[in-house]
């Protein structure tokens, strides 16, 4: 079950770990979380369309990094490659952009590190899984 070398198991395995990962790693930061992006407890919406969307953006994101692992070619989709691949494309695309806009809309650093450090997590847990399902 796959196309062009991309396995949709490990693809939608990678997509139910990043979002499991989201939601014990806010969940345990919510209060330092809400602070540095300056929402209000009370202000909080727990809408079912920010869940799906979450999981729509993971899927998405999921899918590219299997596409841009499987380029490194044939025998390459192992675990130690989705993990260094997710590292680059966290330092390269994700760390940066999140540094510039989060300066941009004058928010704090503590911001930046909590978001980054999930996202992180996150694309090293989907690199590994992608590689997992690619050898």
């Amino acid at each position: 079950m796959d196309f062009g070398g991309v396995s949709y198991v490990g693809v939608l395995v990678a997509t139910v770990a990043a979002f499991l990962i989201g939601a014990v790693y806010y969940g345990a930061l919510a209060k330092p979380w809400m602070k540095a992006a300056r929402i209000a407890p009370e202000d909080t919406k727990m809408s079912p369309v920010l869940f799906i969307n979450s999981v729509i953006c993971e899927l998405v994101m999921a899918f590219i990094l299997a596409g841009l692992i499987g380029h490194l070619g044939t025998g390459q989709v192992t675990p130690y490659n989705g993990l260094v691949s997710g590292f680059f494309v966290w330092l390269g695309f994700v760390a940066t952009t999140l540094a510039v806009n989060h300066r941009y809309q004058d928010f704090g650093w503590d911001l930046t590190l909590i978001d980054g450090l999930h996202w992180l997590l996150v694309l090293l847990a989907m690199g590994t899984i992608i590689g997992w399902f690619g050898s």
